[in-house]
């Protein structure tokens, strides 16, 4: 098993994320949400607040 490193920094509804790999980053609120990954890779992700469903989307690149 392999070491693994996250730091989330929130400011409203924006949020950084630091890891290993590099920074991504999310906007959002409690029922939807847009992310970018430290690769590249994009995703939608909506869910139902107090419940733990959620439905995440990834996104197309751009070619």
């Amino acid at each position: 098993m392999g070491w693994h490193y996250r730091k989330s920094l929130r400011k409203g509804p924006f949020r950084l994320n630091l890891s290993r790999k590099g920074v991504g980053h999310s906007v959002g609120g409690r029922g939807a949400r847009y992310t970018r990954s430290a690769d590249g890779r994009r995703y939608m992700t909506f869910r139902i607040p107090g419940t733990g469903i959620s439905w995440r989307r990834p996104l197309n690149r751009r070619r």
